[in-house]
């Protein structure tokens, strides 16, 4: 049970960071490669503590970390994480997939019903 419970409240943390578009813009650039602070702030209109700011609830939410490399404090992305919420976004969009095939058989299936009920009328 405190397996799920840690993982419905990754997930939650997760998609709540993803709720902002900074955060997100921040999540692309990693895609890239890692970055300093001061590189990811770059693109953005607010002060650097407002992107560490952001990148601490990356880093609450499991999608980023950060290492040191001299006097450097480069953030990496956290692949597994994001594996993680597409796997979980996945999930749902097959099963959807699936109801929407079997809906379409069933229509495929059906009698024509008339288009138009004057036209029956005629």
């Amino acid at each position: 049970m405190d397996d799920e419970m840690d993982t419905e409240e990754r997930l939650n943390r997760a998609f709540v960071a993803l709720g902002d578009p900074v955060r997100r813009a921040i999540i692309a650039r990693l895609s890239r490669g890692p970055a300093t602070v001061n590189e990811l702030a770059e693109p953005f209109d607010i002060t650097l503590q407002a992107v560490s700011k952001h990148i601490q609830v990356l880093e609450q939410a499991g999608l980023v970390t950060r290492t040191r490399d001299a006097q450097r404090r480069p953030v990496h992305l956290e692949p597994a994480q994001l594996e993680r919420l597409t796997a979980w976004i996945d999930r749902y969009r097959l099963e959807m997939e699936r109801r929407y095939r079997s809906l379409d058989a069933l229509l495929a299936s059906a009698p024509d019903a008339p288009h138009d009920s004057k036209e029956k009328e005629s």
